[in-house]
């Protein structure tokens, strides 16, 4: 299989933003599936201040085909000024499940 998988994360600050945004993207074909992770604490530099907030996770599975897309319509679609957006390459894995996600996100 010659197509790269990827795993995108973002997170977000909303439960209902975090499965809006992990809905839409799927339904648009930018990424065959989504998992919202529970919500965690996040502790991070923000404009010169230390700050702490509840978040979700979304773990995007996708092809570094489809990345720039779906970064584009994160950056849309996000209520944070500047979003996590991180691309993480797949090593390997289920040659069944890997041409699934590549599948999956071909444009209809």
């Amino acid at each position: 299989m010659t197509t790269e998988i990827v795993i995108v994360h973002t997170t977000i600050d909303q439960e209902e933003g975090a499965r809006k945004l992990a809905e839409e993207a799927v339904k648009q074909r930018l990424a065959a599936c989504s998992h919202l992770d529970a919500p965690f604490e996040a502790t991070y530099w923000w404009q010169g201040k230390l700050e702490k907030a509840t978040e979700w996770r979304i773990s995007y599975k996708t092809t570094v085909d489809r990345v720039p897309e779906l970064r584009a319509w994160v950056h849309e679609n996000h209520p944070y000024d500047v979003p996590e957006f991180i691309v993480l390459s797949v090593a390997g894995g289920s040659d069944a499940y890997l041409k699934w996600v590549a599948d999956e996100t071909r444009p209809q």
